[in-house]
């Protein structure tokens, strides 16, 4: 009698924690495809908008094949970014992530970095970059001092 309501208890708390990673998995497929449907919008009037420019109309069944591919394509560049910064080492993805994943593409890569370059010119330096390398200074100042009275 007691074994048995042990394993009832055990089904009971199996059933819970089912119930409870199914909810996790329906709302994160919830987030997923919300994300999917706002990316396909936005890839479908990124599409209508160019093609308006150059004065060509696009079939539906087209603009949904581009915007599929164009998602499809995001997944597996996310998926080489993740594997980039964690084969580094690292948890977050970097800029140079980002330009290794462009690699197969000059233009593209040349790009990329000539961006990145421009953001790090603007970027200004902060206080302890500044502190930083004044300590390098003082010290090899002081060990050159230490030396010389030796």
């Amino acid at each position: 009698m007691e074994a048995e309501m042990e394993r009832i208890c055990s089904d009971i708390e199996m059933e819970k924690h089912d119930d409870k990673q199914f909810i996790e998995e329906e709302e994160e497929d919830e987030e997923t495809q919300l994300l999917k449907d706002r990316f396909h919008l936005s890839a479908i009037s990124i599409v209508e908008s160019e093609a308006k420019k150059i004065g060509m109309q696009i079939s539906e069944p087209i603009v949904a094949c581009i915007s599929n591919l164009a998602f499809n394509y995001a997944e597996h560049l996310a998926k080489d970014l993740e594997l980039f910064a964690h084969h580094a080492g690292r948890k977050l993805v970097n800029t140079e992530d980002v330009i290794l994943a462009a690699h197969r593409n000059e233009s593209l890569g040349l790009s990329l970095r000539t961006f990145c370059n421009d953001l790090k010119a603007k970027e200004p330096q902060t206080e302890k970059k500044r502190k930083k390398s004044l300590r390098k200074e003082d010290r090899a100042t002081t060990s050159a001092f230490l030396t010389a009275d030796l």
